[in-house]
């Protein structure tokens, strides 16, 4: 890693700790250099504005979801309708127990919705390659019924939108958060699936 690259690392490191503890809102440039030991002048060579530090620590953080929701995605030992619930459900786990863990952090996660929503778009994009590809094997194993995967991948992303960010749009108990969630992915499996492969989905979901 170069110089450069290190620095801007250890600027993310020293913004997340301060945000963790103060909030997004209650934290500034000049505090974030002062935890690096460099001048205020000095981190605007790396980041333009707060802002910016807040789009580089949600990519970091949506980096390592999309890799771990890809890994669920190619596991070959589950069907592809188990794999497609599995991946959201662990999606939604996660960033819950993130959010519990470290509530200041939503912050973060509303300013970014309100003043980068080129950023989130882009993020519903990059998910939403995974998802289709895992329709498709669906449809291609005939478990899943023939259509356009690219689209149903997008309605499946906006009918479980709050379950991505579930602090965000809710204030429910993960329990309460995981009963609504069977149920929606539930009805959406049904219209997925090709027809006589409702059992064999069933049966899967079971295992």
């Amino acid at each position: 890693m170069d110089e450069k690259a290190a620095t801007r690392d250890r600027i993310l490191e020293a913004a997340i700790n301060r945000i963790k503890h103060y909030g997004y809102g209650k934290t500034t440039m000049a505090e974030i250099a002062s935890d690096c030991d460099m001048s205020p002048g000095n981190i605007y060579r790396f980041f333009e504005a707060k802002i910016d530090i807040a789009e580089a620590m949600a990519r970091k953080h949506y980096a390592e979801e999309h890799t771990a929701m890809a890994q669920v995605g190619r596991r070959k030992d589950w069907p592809p309708d188990k794999r497609l619930k599995e991946m959201l459900l662990k999606r939604m786990r996660e960033n819950f127990q993130m959010f519990e863990d470290n509530a200041k952090i939503l912050e973060v996660a509303e300013v970014l919705s309100r003043e980068r929503p080129v950023f989130m778009n882009e993020l519903i994009a990059l998910e939403r390659v995974g998802i289709t590809a895992v329709i498709e094997e669906g449809m291609e194993s005939g478990i899943f019924a023939k259509g356009d995967a690219e689209f149903l991948a997008e309605m499946l992303q906006a009918a479980t939108l709050k379950f991505g960010i579930p602090q965000l749009f809710s204030k429910l108990t993960l329990p309460k958060l995981e009963r609504e969630f069977d149920g929606v992915m539930n009805m959406i499996l049904q219209g997925l699936y090709a027809r006589g492969a409702e059992a064999r989905g069933k049966k899967a979901q079971e295992m």
